[in-house]
Protein backbone atom coordinates (compact mmCIF):
# COMPACT_ATOMS: atom_id res chain seq x y z
CA UNK A 1 0.00 0.00 0.00
CA UNK A 2 2.84 2.61 0.98
CA UNK A 3 4.57 3.74 -2.30
CA UNK A 4 8.64 5.18 -2.59
CA UNK A 5 8.29 7.59 -5.20
CA UNK A 6 12.09 8.10 -6.98
CA UNK A 7 12.98 11.31 -8.82
CA UNK A 8 15.43 13.51 -9.60
CA UNK A 9 18.25 11.39 -11.95
CA UNK A 10 19.04 12.39 -15.10
CA UNK A 11 22.00 12.93 -17.16
CA UNK A 12 25.17 14.75 -15.75
CA UNK A 13 28.32 15.03 -17.07
CA UNK A 14 31.46 13.49 -15.41
CA UNK A 15 32.44 15.77 -12.41
CA UNK A 16 28.56 16.81 -11.85
CA UNK A 17 26.12 16.22 -9.26
CA UNK A 18 22.63 15.07 -8.63
CA UNK A 19 20.28 14.75 -5.60
CA UNK A 20 18.13 11.88 -5.68
CA UNK A 21 14.82 12.24 -4.10
CA UNK A 22 12.72 9.59 -2.52
CA UNK A 23 9.27 10.46 -0.55
CA UNK A 24 7.00 7.62 0.79
CA UNK A 25 3.47 7.97 -0.09
CA UNK A 26 2.76 8.14 3.93
CA UNK A 27 4.59 7.21 7.01
CA UNK A 28 6.43 3.71 7.40
CA UNK A 29 6.29 2.61 10.96
CA UNK A 30 8.97 0.28 12.57
CA UNK A 31 11.48 0.92 9.83
CA UNK A 32 14.59 -1.10 10.85
CA UNK A 33 16.69 -0.19 7.62
CA UNK A 34 16.84 2.64 4.44
CA UNK A 35 19.32 3.01 1.91
CA UNK A 36 20.15 3.31 -1.68
CA UNK A 37 20.80 0.70 -4.18
CA UNK A 38 22.17 0.36 -7.54
CA UNK A 39 22.08 -1.74 -10.41
CA UNK A 40 23.86 -1.43 -13.41
CA UNK A 41 24.00 -3.81 -16.74
CA UNK A 42 25.53 -6.91 -16.23
CA UNK A 43 26.21 -6.41 -12.68
CA UNK A 44 24.53 -7.12 -9.02
CA UNK A 45 22.27 -4.73 -7.07
CA UNK A 46 24.40 -3.34 -4.64
CA UNK A 47 24.29 -1.21 -1.71
CA UNK A 48 25.40 2.53 -2.39
CA UNK A 49 24.39 3.69 1.46
CA UNK A 50 22.54 2.91 3.82
CA UNK A 51 21.69 4.35 7.51
CA UNK A 52 21.45 1.51 10.29
CA UNK A 53 19.58 1.01 12.87
CA UNK A 54 20.71 2.99 15.29
CA UNK A 55 21.03 5.98 13.28
CA UNK A 56 24.61 5.99 11.56
CA UNK A 57 25.23 6.11 7.85
CA UNK A 58 27.50 3.49 5.75
CA UNK A 59 29.07 3.82 2.43
CA UNK A 60 30.10 1.96 -0.27
CA UNK A 61 33.45 2.42 -0.42
CA UNK A 62 33.51 3.56 -3.86
CA UNK A 63 31.17 6.48 -3.18
CA UNK A 64 32.54 7.16 0.08
CA UNK A 65 33.43 11.19 -0.07
CA UNK A 66 30.97 11.97 -2.79
CA UNK A 67 27.46 10.65 -1.68
CA UNK A 68 25.87 11.88 1.14
CA UNK A 69 22.56 10.10 2.49
CA UNK A 70 20.11 12.14 4.32
CA UNK A 71 16.17 11.93 5.27
CA UNK A 72 13.59 14.57 6.15
CA UNK A 73 11.27 13.01 8.33
CA UNK A 74 8.85 15.48 8.15
CA UNK A 75 8.87 15.37 4.61
CA UNK A 76 8.76 11.67 4.85
CA UNK A 77 11.62 11.91 2.17
CA UNK A 78 14.86 10.04 1.86
CA UNK A 79 17.92 11.65 -0.10
CA UNK A 80 20.80 10.67 -2.46
CA UNK A 81 23.29 13.92 -2.94
CA UNK A 82 25.76 12.64 -5.55
CA UNK A 83 28.98 14.23 -6.57
CA UNK A 84 31.88 14.48 -8.29
CA UNK A 85 30.22 12.07 -10.10
CA UNK A 86 32.04 9.23 -12.28
CA UNK A 87 30.63 7.20 -15.24
CA UNK A 88 30.85 4.06 -13.44
CA UNK A 89 28.28 5.63 -11.23
CA UNK A 90 25.71 5.22 -14.35
CA UNK A 91 22.95 2.90 -13.20
CA UNK A 92 19.33 2.59 -12.06
CA UNK A 93 18.97 3.68 -8.62
CA UNK A 94 16.73 2.40 -5.96
CA UNK A 95 15.46 3.54 -2.55
CA UNK A 96 14.80 1.05 0.18
CA UNK A 97 13.22 1.00 3.09
CA UNK A 98 12.79 -2.17 5.72
CA UNK A 99 10.33 -3.31 8.20
CA UNK A 100 10.09 -6.20 10.40
CA UNK A 101 7.62 -7.15 7.89
CA UNK A 102 8.86 -6.23 4.37
CA UNK A 103 10.63 -4.56 2.08
CA UNK A 104 9.46 -1.45 0.20
CA UNK A 105 11.37 -0.42 -2.99
CA UNK A 106 11.18 2.71 -5.04
CA UNK A 107 10.54 2.18 -8.93
CA UNK A 108 13.81 3.05 -9.89
CA UNK A 109 15.37 6.30 -11.29
CA UNK A 110 17.70 6.44 -13.97
CA UNK A 111 21.43 7.86 -13.66
CA UNK A 112 24.22 8.36 -16.26
CA UNK A 113 27.18 9.74 -16.44
CA UNK A 114 28.63 10.32 -19.82
CA UNK A 115 30.20 13.59 -21.72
Amino acid sequence: QVQLVESGGGLVQPGGSLRLSCAASETIFSIQAMGWFRQSPGKQRELVASFTSGGSTNYQNSVKGRFTISRDNAKNTLYLQMNSLKPEDTAVYYCMVTTPLRVYWGQGTQVTVSS
